[in-house]
């Protein structure tokens, strides 16, 4: 029951003739331990079981082998991989846009926003854009930005502190941990 070699190498597992030791320490299928034998013993018992014997943990000394069956323990950790994968929790970074002379219900609706982001365990990065003259009174969007900072306070910390970057002004947020 050999199985392809280039599928051993991409998962570093040894199976069967690729395990390099001269001796293990062998669990038989029932998952008992046998205890340290050689390895052309250990290969003769899966044989004789119709298995395979599988390196399960190689930095253990001796290596640690099982007899199983290589194909349904590759399946496995594939779907424990898998598993690992549909857990992990991806960070977005989402923009909020703002202006200097905002409405006040603009206004709400975009803490609203990002505070809906936050919760969500999202970036958010928060841009005031100016036109034209309105560069003049950079100290209304500093007065803006400053009293978002402070909206945000309870349920998020600055990641980047408001600052000037050509005609805008920009910050970013992440949740508290």
């Amino acid at each position: 029951m050999e199985n392809n070699i280039s599928k051993d190498l991409k998962l570093s597992i040894r199976v069967n003739g690729h395990i390099t030791a001269r001796e293990i320490r062998l669990i038989n299928s029932a998952g008992d331990m046998v205890g340290v034998t050689s390895v052309a013993t250990a290969i003769n018992m899966a044989r004789d079981a119709g298995l395979d014997l599988v390196e399960i943990s190689p930095n253990a000394a001796p290596p640690v082998c099982k007899i199983m069956d290589y194909g349904k323990y590759k399946y496995e950790l594939q779907k424990k991989a898998q598993e690992a994968k549909r857990k992990q929790k991806v960070v977005e970074t989402k923009e909020i846009k703002l202006r200097p002379n905002i409405a006040e219900g603009d206004y709400q609706v975009k803490l609203r926003n990002a505070n809906k982001f936050i919760a969500e365990g999202d970036k958010v990065r928060v841009s005031l854009m100016f036109r034209g003259r309105e560069i003049a009174h950079s100290d209304i969007g500093i007065a803006l930005m400053d009293r978002l900072k402070k909206d945000l306070e309870l349920n998020a910390k600055i990641e980047v502190e408001p600052k000037f970057e050509g005609r805008q002004i920009f910050m970013v947020v992440v949740p508290k941990v």
